[in-house]
C-alpha cells in the first residue's frame, strides 16, 4: 500500500500550520466532494476511485523522510512538525459506492473530521476521484453506444503516465468495458486482459500468410488475426480465411479478425460476408482505430458488422472532456457540539454551495423501479415512504412533482467511523455488475449521446430554506 500523504498542495500544509497556531486543531469540519455540471453533453457521471481513496486514508501518516523534507522548507515551526509525527485520520467518511450513476452538485464523499485532517485530504481525494470518475463515465458512454457489442480498453500507451494507465483501465472496467490490454491492471484487479498482435508481427515475416500461420500455430484456440497490414479485402481477409481452414482441419476454431484502419463500416460488412461464405459465421470481427462513442454509434447506424470494439486514446484520456471539475468544499463546522452550516457565495450561481451535513436519496418509482430524481437533504431528515413527497426544482421552484408510490434509498454509505474502516470494497467485477444494474434503473432518455434529458437533482424543503437564509445573511454582511 503506497503512502500518498505527501501528494498534496503546499497550501493544505500551510493552512494546517495556521490552524495549529490559532488553536483550531480540534475544530471539527464537514467537507463535501462533488462535481459541477458537465460540459460534454452528459447529465450523469459514474462514481469511481473509492477503493483507492480508502487505501489513501488508511495509510495517512508522515514518515521520517517526509518530516525531514518539510523541515528543510523552513516554513513550518517545530510545534507543527511534531504534530505531523503522530498524524493519522480519526474522523468519519461517507461515500457513494463505486459504479453508481451520480449527478452534479450532489456529495460523492462527505468527510467529517478535525479540520487539520479534513483539510489535508482535499487534494488527494480530488485527484483520485476526479480521474477515475472521469474515465468510468467515458467508458459508460462508449459501452452504451456499443449497444450490446463488447468494448475493450486499449489505451495504456496513450495514457498520461503509469497511474493514469493502470487506474484508468480499472475505471473503464467499472464503466462497462469487458477487458483491458493492460496486463498490470488485469493482475492487480483480476479482470480479463485481451490483445492480438501488431502490424509489426506481420511485417516481420516474409509474407502475410506466413505471419498468420505462425500466430495460429502458437494460439490455435484463440487465433485473432490483424488483417489490414497490406490490403484488408484482397489480402488480409482471404489469407485469414485460408489459415482458419487449416486450423479447422486440425480441430480448432478461430476467434476472428481485427480491423484497425479504413472505412470500418464498409470493410466489416464485406469481411462478414466473406467469412460467412467461407463457413466461419461464428468468427468475430474486432475493430479499433481512434474510436469513441460517437464513431461507434455512427458505425452501428450504418449497419457495421462489428462484434467487439477496442477503444484506446479517446477513452483513456476522456478526449472530449479532459477534467471532471470535482471540488471539495466546507459545508459545516461543529462548535460546542452544534452543527454550524457554512455556505460559499459567488456571483456565479453554479459556484454557490449547498450548506450543512447532508445525505443524498435516490427516489424510485415502485411501479417500474426506475429512478425519478435525487433528493439532497440534511442528514437529520427522515423520508417517510408511506407519505406523499413533494419535490421541486431548486432554481425554478414552481416546477413541482408529488410522489406517492416510491422508494427512497440513501446513496452515502459509511466508509470510516472514528477513523476505523467499516466498509469492504467489492471486487472489480462486482462493481461493474452493480454499475450495469444501476444503469438499468435509468430511462434511455438520460443516457442518449446527444441532448440527453436532464435528470432531477432537488433539495429538500429544509435544505432549500437553510440555503436561502444563509444567502440572505451573507448579503446583509456585504457593504452596498
Amino acid at each position: 500500500m503506497r503512502n500518498l500523504t505527501m501528494m498534496t498542495d503546499l497550501y493544505q500544509l500551510t493552512m494546517m500550520n495556521g490552524y495549529l497556531k490559532h488553536n483550531m486543531q480540534n475544530n471539527v469540519a464537514v467537507f463535501d466532494l462533488f462535481f459541477r455540471p458537465l460540459l460534454n453533453n452528459s447529465v450523469y457521471a459514474v462514481m469511481a476511485g473509492l477503493e483507492q481513496a480508502i487505501e489513501y486514508i488508511e495509510n495517512l501518516h508522515f514518515n521520517d523522510d517526509d518530516i525531514a523534507y518539510l523541515e528543510s522548507l523552513n516554513i513550518f515551526d517545530e510545534k507543527f512538525i511534531e504534530y505531523l509525527r503522530n498524524f493519522k485520520f480519526t474522523g468519519e467518511v461517507y461515500a457513494v459506492e463505486e459504479g453508481t450513476p451520480v449527478f452534479p452538485r450532489e456529495p460523492l464523499i462527505r468527510v467529517k473530521a478535525p479540520i487539520m485532517e479534513a483539510q489535508l485530504m482535499e487534494t488527494a481525494l480530488l485527484n483520485i476521484i476526479n480521474h477515475q470518475t472521469l474515465i468510468a463515465t467515458k467508458a459508460s458512454k462508449v459501452v452504451t453506444a456499443a449497444a450490446g457489442g463488447a468494448v475493450h480498453e486499449f489505451g495504456l500507451r496513450r495514457a498520461q503516465g503509469p497511474d493514469a494507465g493502470i487506474y484508468g483501465a480499472r475505471a473503464a472496467i467499472i464503466g462497462g468495458c469487458a477487458g483491458t490490454s493492460n496486463v498490470l491492471t488485469g493482475q492487480l484487479f483480476d479482470v480479463a486482459v485481451s490483445g492480438t498482435h501488431a502490424h509489426s508481427w506481420v511485417m516481420s515475416f516474409p509474407d502475410e500468410i506466413t505471419a498468420f500461420r505462425a500466430y495460429a500455430d502458437m494460439y490455435p484456440d484463440g487465433c485473432l488475426l490483424l488483417v489490414d497490414t497490406y490490403n484488408t479485402l484482397k489480402s488480409g481477409v482471404p489469407n485469414a480465411i485460408q489459415v482458419f481452414k487449416e486450423l479447422r482441419a486440425k480441430g480448432h476454431e478461430p476467434r476472428g479478425i481485427r480491423l484497425d484502419s479504413g472505412d470500418l463500416a464498409y470493410l466489416s460488412k464485406c469481411a462478414r460476408k466473406m467469412l460467412n461464405e467461407a463457413g466461419f459465421e461464428n468468427a468475430k470481427i474486432f475493430a479499433s482505430g481512434d474510436l469513441d462513442e460517437q464513431v461507434i454509434w455512427d458505425l452501428k447506424m450504418q449497419g457495421a458488422c462489428i462484434d467487439v470494439y477496442g477503444v484506446g486514446t479517446k477513452l483513456i484520456t476522456s478526449d472530449d472532456m479532459p477534467a471532471l471539475g470535482g471540488v471539495y468544499k466546507l459545508a459545516a463546522e461543529i462548535v460546542d457540539g452544534q452543527m454550524i452550516p457554512k455556505i460559499k457565495v459567488s456571483e456565479n450561481p453554479v459556484k454557490v454551495t449547498n450548506p450543512g451535513y447532508k445525505q443524498v436519496y435516490r427516489l424510485y418509482s415502485n411501479k417500474d423501479n426506475k429512478a425519478i430524481a435525487d433528493l439532497i437533504t440534511l442528514d437529520e431528515e427522515v423520508i417517510d415512504e408511506s407519505q406523499p413527497l413533494t419535490i421541486f426544482d431548486p432554481v425554478h421552484t414552481w416546477k413541482k412533482l408529488t410522489l406517492e408510490d416510491y422508494t427512497a434509498k440513501p446513496l452515502l454509505k459509511p466508509i470510516f467511523i472514528d477513523g476505523k474502516k467499516v466498509y469492504q470494497s467489492p471486487a472489480l467485477k462486482e462493481i461493474q455488475k452493480y454499475h450495469f444494474q444501476q444503469m438499468d434503473t435509468f430511462w434511455d432518455e438520460y443516457k442518449r449521446l446527444t441532448r440527453p434529458h436532464v435528470y432531477k437533482v432537488d433539495l429538500s424543503q429544509k435544505l432549500y430554506d437553510l440555503k436561502q437564509s444563509l444567502l440572505e445573511e451573507a448579503q446583509k454582511g456585504v457593504k452596498q
